[in-house]
């Protein structure tokens, strides 16, 4: 069986050294053929994202561009209607119908995923490995802790032999960089340099699409 492919989703609202680290990371542990970045379109779990589709796909791109193992999927940006993780992971696996896919989430989506779409058939068409801090434990009661129970594995081996269904937990260096934060440095004036790659950084001062509106 081919190499995994990793499927790295989120907003990217946006995309800053901390996804980029923990992509890479990721991609050495599990030995991934790729780390393939799919920014959302419309979220079903929070607010629309403030910067367009069009724009926060270009930053996802400029920020990959040159890494070896780093690709970016728009399929989410191009679908109309709300972005569902199982819609993704359904073409996903009709176009690799045998190969190893891992779906990579942050602790606090894997906590989320209960209030998922469909979330229990998530795992008949991809693993799941969840990056957490050093000391972060994965949970251990209610549906969460089930699945855990059914599908957990230490083995980084049974995620190339199989093609779904198992959940793998990691810890990764976590950067204490969020979105969130750097939209509002943006907004009092202040410079993302050495927060974001220098060409988002480039972006988002051309575009404007964080800073306080004109009046």
């Amino acid at each position: 069986m081919a190499e995994p492919i990793g499927l790295f989703g989120g907003t990217f609202d946006p995309i800053h050294y901390g996804h980029l680290r923990t992509a890479f990371e990721l991609l050495q542990a599990l030995k991934l053929a790729q780390v393939r970045f799919l920014p959302t379109g419309n979220p079903p779990h929070r607010e629309a994202p403030l910067a367009a589709g069009d724009l926060r796909l270009e930053m996802v791109r400029a920020a990959v561009a040159g890494q070896s193992g780093f690709s970016v999927d728009d399929r989410e940006i191009r679908r109309s209607g709300v972005s569902y993780s199982i819609d993704t992971v359904t073409e996903l696996r009709a176009e690799n119908p045998a190969r190893s896919l891992c779906l990579l989430l942050g602790m606090d989506a894997f906590l989320g995923m209960p209030t998922w779409h469909r979330w229990r058939e998530i795992f008949e068409f991809c693993h799941v490995v969840v990056a957490h801090r050093p000391g972060w434990k994965a949970p251990i009661t209610g549906p969460l802790g089930e699945v855990m129970v059914d599908r957990g594995t230490g083995s980084v081996r049974e995620l190339h032999a199989a093609p779904a269904g198992r959940i793998y937990v990691l810890a990764v260096t976590q950067l204490e960089i969020a979105s969130t934060d750097l939209r509002a440095l943006v907004l009092s004036g202040r410079d993302l340099r050495y927060l974001v790659p220098d060409a988002v950084r480039d972006l988002i001062q051309r575009s404007g699409c964080y800073a306080a509106p004109r009046r």
